[in-house]
């Protein structure tokens, strides 16, 4: 184990992603190394600290790098590992979140809820909101939904006050067709949406739903009603980060490539607890299937139920979802499962029970035909 080793983290201390990220790097050190780390505290948009262009250490992690950092680190041959994900890249090894998965996943959320109006709310001018954006777009575009865009300015970049920027942000939610369900680029956007929203009268989840990325639980539950997020990797990728780094300072071969880590799940809390389908009975038979998927529930529990027949059920189920009822009981079932294997420690035959498989082999062959994997193998995933 390497002892008294000296690295700089660049990283910042005032976001729960910027935490997250430090988290994986502790639980890297734990196992792997006895690293003595540099830290400022800092917030993302502070100016890199004056020391750091001639400091001498033996390896350097980033989450803003400048033009001058990156040559000072090239002509000291600092072993250096990049983490922004605001576009400009200097060569070097990099690790950050899959935003194509974070938007996908963001499309799927909605659909699988009956949306039929879909928007996208993110910075202007910030590169890993334009992924997340186009990434959204493709998927609500494909699927030939409506779909409406907004952009608001990072960190107030231009000069007009924020009162106009949140005036400008209301016309545009009074606008859209209703019910319609927004993805905010990150929670702080979807904040800002959630206010807006309130401000005018509009209701929240029932003609706005809005998701939100970085799983801030603070602020996530400061919004009313709470915010929707999805869950980025970042403590993974603060782990990944640090053994590639440790490769580096080991005099490894490391290739300079960009690693993408995707998004974890995400936490739903009220302000997407609604589903946008303006049919009754076939709403009503959907709340079951989520509220009962894991305990077993059958197709013919739902008919006994609800007044339609199982062709009606078939029928409507798959204009609205795309999916037939047994499909979306499983659909259910796994999307529990990928939850308990990524956030405990239960056995996998706990895990299986617990979301209404009948057996473990069973839920390991749906596991595999749906995700190309098997549910050990999604939890190895999602913990490194």
């Amino acid at each position: 184990m390497a002892t008294n080793q000296h690295v700089a983290l660049i990283i910042e201390t005032s976001t729960a992603y910027g935490r997250n990220l430090l988290r994986g790097v502790i639980r890297y050190m734990r196992l792997h190394e006895e690293w003595s780390i540099f830290l400022e505290q800092r917030d993302i948009e502070s100016k890199l600290p004056g020391w750091i262009f001639d400091w001498r250490g033996d390896g350097m992690m980033s989450r803003k790098t400048s033009p001058e950092l990156a040559e000072r680190v090239k002509g000291h041959g600092t072993p250096f590992v990049e983490l922004t994900d605001r576009g400009q890249t200097f060569g070097f090894p990099m690790v950050r979140s899959d935003d194509a998965a974070i938007g996908q996943m963001a499309a799927e959320h909605y659909l699988d809820r009956g949306y039929q109006h879909f928007a996208f709310c993110g910075y202007d001018r910030e590169v890993w909101s334009q992924r997340r954006e186009e990434a959204f777009g493709k998927l609500i575009k494909d699927s030939q939904q409506s779909y409406s865009t907004h952009h608001l300015y990072w960190n107030q970049v231009k000069t007009d006050p924020w009162l106009e920027e949140r005036q400008q942000l209301a016309a545009w939610l009074s606008s859209l067709p209703k019910p319609v369900g927004i993805f905010a680029c990150n929670d702080d956007c979807g904040y800002q949406i959630i206010d807006a929203c309130r401000n005018v009268g509009i209701n929240s989840p029932e003609e706005v739903a809005v998701l939100g990325v970085d799983d801030d639980d603070v602020l996530c539950q400061l919004c009313k009603p709470s915010l929707s997020s999805i869950i980025p990797n970042a403590e993974g990728i603060g782990y990944r980060a640090a053994e590639l780094l440790a490769k580096l300072i080991e005099g490894k071969p490391v290739e300079n490539e960009v690693l993408l880590l995707p998004p974890l799940g995400i936490t739903t809390r009220q302000s997407t607890d609604h589903t946008a389908i303006d049919d009754p009975e076939l709403a009503y038979a959907i709340h079951m299937i989520r509220e009962r998927a894991c305990q077993g529930m059958t197709v013919s529990d739902i008919l006994a139920q609800v007044p339609l027949s199982r062709s009606s059920l078939e029928r409507r189920m798959r204009k609205y979802l795309k999916r037939s009822p047994q499909q979306e009981i499983r659909h259910i079932q796994l999307k529990r499962a990928m939850r308990l294997l990524r956030e405990t420690d239960m056995p996998i035959e706990a895990i299986a029970r617990s979301c209404g498989f009948e057996n473990p082999e069973y839920m390991h062959v749906v596991f595999r035909r749906e995700y190309d994997m098997t549910p050990g193998d999604y939890r190895r995933n999602t913990k490194t």
